[in-house]
């Protein structure tokens, strides 16, 4: 799959900007605040019908204008197709592919797979849970569209169990094995769903972090769930006590985590900055490569900022990493021009470097 052509009107600080990428590696470059990340996020908008900075669509049209448009031309499989995502401060967002609007976004997930890394990913490692069960649900829905529904099934059957666990006059012992069981038959979906990503994600996790570290620490994925001790709809009555004390749910997919582990701790508390930034880029690569498996095309990669909390030498191991594996087309920025240069010398792809002011390519 390969970007061939991007136009955007009012998006953010971009006023309107058309772009014309490189087949494989686009470096975009200039000062702080001028617009790269925002470029990105209009591929990860086309792909994941969202901003990757988590801003409601209305947020995301410029300051004094009504409306966005972002609309991209891609060369997928054997063919063409034109996805246009646009937003009014009146009506709201319009999802399109080929001039015919999408009733559910859901079914536009996964076609134009993606993976982006920045510095936001920071929090897979330092905050809580709910980070990680996000990330691992971003990349299963990007494969299996059914996941997704499940995931929505799942978290409104459980909000109404809390409810009543909540309220003594709501609860009702009929409803309750209803809701146990809608609550049992989505989790079991979830539960396969994580554990075989988690399988087939690790050794491709430990593959690009040896290259990136040459091989100076061990690093592992461990995946947490309740299910891992049985059936969810046996966990639920053997904790319906504990629960009731709680007033919550105290068991189940929604507390599941994945543990990222360095030589058999968890990162979060031994690893340096540049071990931590590390084993981030290591599993975005990872991904990158099993949606390729799983869906037969590239998907973008999106690099922002990742050079920060690198050494040297490991900034040069990553990129002989991605001069060097199957990936398809990249989109990088960085702040230092003369860094992307020295880089990029030696790699022989087809590539551009832009320098984006104020919104715009100059």
């Amino acid at each position: 799959m390969r970007l061939k052509h991007l136009s955007v009107v009012n998006f953010k600080n971009i006023r309107q900007l058309e772009l014309d990428p490189a087949a494989k590696l686009t470096c975009l470059v200039g000062s702080n605040g001028e617009g790269k990340t925002n470029l990105l996020d209009t591929l990860y908008l086309l792909s994941m019908c969202k901003s990757s900075a988590g801003l409601t669509d209305r947020q995301c049209i410029c300051h004094g204008e009504d409306f966005f448009l972002v609309k991209g031309t891609y060369h997928v499989r054997d063919g063409e197709e034109v996805v246009s995502c646009g937003c009014t401060r009146a009506d709201g967002k319009v999802f399109k592919r080929n001039a015919n609007a999408y009733e559910r976004l859901a079914d536009h997930i996964g076609m134009l797979p993606l993976v982006m890394i920045s510095p936001a990913d920071s929090a897979l490692i330092s905050e809580s849970g709910e980070e990680r069960r996000r990330y691992l649900n971003s990349i299963i829905a990007q494969l299996d569209r059914s996941y997704l529904s499940a995931v929505a099934r799942y978290g409104k059957a459980l909000q109404q169990r809390n409810k009543m666990l909540k309220d003594a006059q709501a609860f009702s012992g009929e409803v309750l094995e209803i809701v146990d069981g809608q609550l049992s038959a989505c989790a079991a979906e979830i539960f396969a769903g994580r554990t075989q990503l988690v399988d087939d994600l690790t050794p491709l996790f430990q593959k690009y972090y040896e290259l990136i570290s040459q091989g100076k620490e061990r690093v592992q994925l461990s995946y947490a769930s309740d299910m891992k001790d049985g059936g969810l709809l046996e966990l639920l009555k053997q904790s319906f006590a504990r629960d009731r004390a709680l007033q919550f749910t105290s068991v189940g997919v929604h507390r599941d985590d994945l543990a990222l582990l360095l030589d058999g701790y968890p990162i979060k508390k031994l690893g340096s900055q540049g071990q931590q930034k590390t084993m981030l880029l290591a599993l975005k690569l990872a991904q990158v490569e099993l949606l390729r498996l799983r869906l037969g095309i590239h998907p973008l990669l999106l690099l922002d900022d990742i050079f920060d909390k690198l050494d040297m030498q490991r900034v040069k191991n990553l990129i002989g990493v991605i001069s060097h594996s199957a990936l398809g087309q990249i989109f990088l920025t960085d702040s230092n021009k003369t860094r992307v240069d020295a880089l990029l010398h030696e790699v022989q792809w087809d590539y551009k470097v832009l320098e984006i002011k104020g919104g715009e390519i100059v």
